[in-house]
């Protein structure tokens, strides 16, 4: 009888084990390794933005509009943060139609310290929250790259107000076209593929790729910011006074720290902090240092002088071009890149805007907008495994999936075209209907007092 008993007992325990076992695997947890680095990523783009990007587009103007550009990286980051948190992730994040998530997370509506984001990995997962984070501030820094083509002559108004409209209208539809998929658990066998990837985004059914936001974020912005530019005007005295930058130190310390932020940019977009990641850390890296040289030689070349300047806007240019990429491109295909990206982005922002005559005081279409296309058409050759990427992955098979040029630059191109247009029509329409109820120029006394003054009521720096 001891002996049936033990026996019992044993069973028992093992029972009771086998179902703790089974609830473990019916609840999966978030990884603790992975959590902490997009928190990290989270903090690193918020630095990217503020004091990054507000110091290298401060930086570039005259004295009299630098607290006006602060002022406006600065608000937009704090104003789309809220709508975010309000309807801007469930729109972007949630099931509804191939343009145009749902909105049964407004709010954050059921999203606890429990609830748990898909990564890229079958069975991985981190704290919903800390994703909701790290995509606010993808949307936040979006608009504020815009501003960059009508500084020193628009209202502080009727940036808020146009900032509203674009980021409900043309970021958020593109985000979820780009972005939304219910993750890879879904890819069990080639029927439940099909059935998942048909709730996804538009572009993502397309099967374009975009790692960081080269859609996404540059394009989308740098379009808005030349219909901005183009519908605005030109600042008074552009191609007869000196519209020179007043320090680029600043400038140089804003693109430095926004390099640094760019890390959490690319490799926090990977979810995970594994060899993947670390690619993408050298990649971005790389592509960076390419892009100055590139376009520090283009200039030596025709201008005879390199500048800081031009070496800083290199530098931006390098990373956006590989923002698209840097988790399917190779090591030289991410240097490839950035020496493109350096040459073209330089011949964009001289020789187009001047054949143009548009002003895109910052070059926020020059180096975002053409750095973008180039980046997203460029993915395409550089993930070629036969190349040195990394192909793209097939869920179903657990594998890398037989790799097509022809078929990955068609959805490419599908892409970055859909992001110029999507862009360029919201674009228009938001600026129009700004112009309409609030005016989007300040008047020349204004203007010509600066936005500091004028607009906020104080100045940068005191003699």
């Amino acid at each position: 009888m001891k002996a049936l008993s033990r026996c019992l007992t044993a069973l028992t325990l093992l029972s009771a084990s086998a179902l703790s076992y089974a609830d473990d695997i019916a609840a999966p947890i978030a990884n603790k390794g992975d959590t902490t680095w997009v928190m990290v990523s989270t903090i690193l783009v918020i630095m990217m933005i503020i004091p990054g990007l507000a110091l290298f587009y401060g930086g570039m103007v005259r004295t009299k509009n630098m607290l006006s550009i602060l002022m406006q990286v600065f608000v937009i980051f704090c104003m789309v943060a809220l709508l975010w948190a309000i309807y801007g992730y469930s729109i972007a994040f949630t099931e509804g139609n191939a343009f145009f998530g749902g909105f049964s997370k407004v709010f954050l509506k059921g999203i606890t310290p429990d609830s748990l984001a898909a990564t890229f990995t079958k069975g991985v997962y981190i704290p919903e929250f800390a994703y909701v984070a790290f995509q606010l501030t993808f949307a936040a820094i979006t608009p504020a790259i815009i501003i960059g083509s009508f500084a020193e002559r628009i209202k502080f108004s009727a940036v808020l107000a146009f900032t509203f409209l674009w980021f409900t209208f043309s970021y958020l539809p593109l985000a979820h076209m780009v972005w939304y998929w219910t993750g890879p658990d879904a890819y069990t066998d080639a029927s439940a593929a099909e059935a998942a990837t048909a709730t996804a985004g538009f572009l993502f059914q397309k099967g374009a790729l975009d790692f960081a936001g080269g859609s996404v974020v540059h394009i989308n912005s740098g379009v808005a910011g030349l219909i901005g530019a183009l519908l605005i005007g030109k600042r008074i005295g552009y191609g007869r006074e000196s519209l020179a930058p007043h320090s680029v130190t600043l400038t140089m310390v804003g693109a430095s720290i926004a390099w640094v932020g760019w890390f959490g940019f690319n490799v926090g977009s990977n979810l995970e902090a594994n060899g993947l990641a670390a690619l993408v850390l050298l990649n971005t890296l790389l592509a960076g240092a390419a892009a100055t040289l590139s376009w520090m030689a283009a200039e030596w070349l025709i201008r005879g002088k390199p500048s800081m300047l031009g070496g800083a806007s290199g530098a931006i240019a390098g990373l956006v071009v590989i923002t698209p990429a840097c988790g399917w491109s190779g090591v030289m295909g991410a240097i490839f890149l950035g020496l493109v990206s350096g040459g073209v982005c330089f011949w964009a922002v001289t020789m187009l805007k001047s054949k143009f005559k548009y002003d895109d005081s910052l070059d926020a279409f020059g180096i975002h907008g053409v750095g973008g296309i180039l980046g997203a058409l460029g993915t395409a050759v550089v993930a070629n495994p036969s190349l040195g990427g990394t192909g793209v992955w097939d869920y179903v098979s657990n594998s890398v999936g037989e790799y097509s040029f022809v078929t990955q630059f068609t959805s490419q191109f599908w892409g970055a075209a859909v992001a110029v247009i999507w862009s360029a029509i919201v674009s228009y329409l938001a600026y129009k209907i700004v112009d309409m109820f609030i005016g989007l120029r300040v008047n020349e006394e204004d203007e010509r007092q600066g936005l500091d003054v004028s607009a906020h009521g104080e100045t940068a720096y005191h003699s």
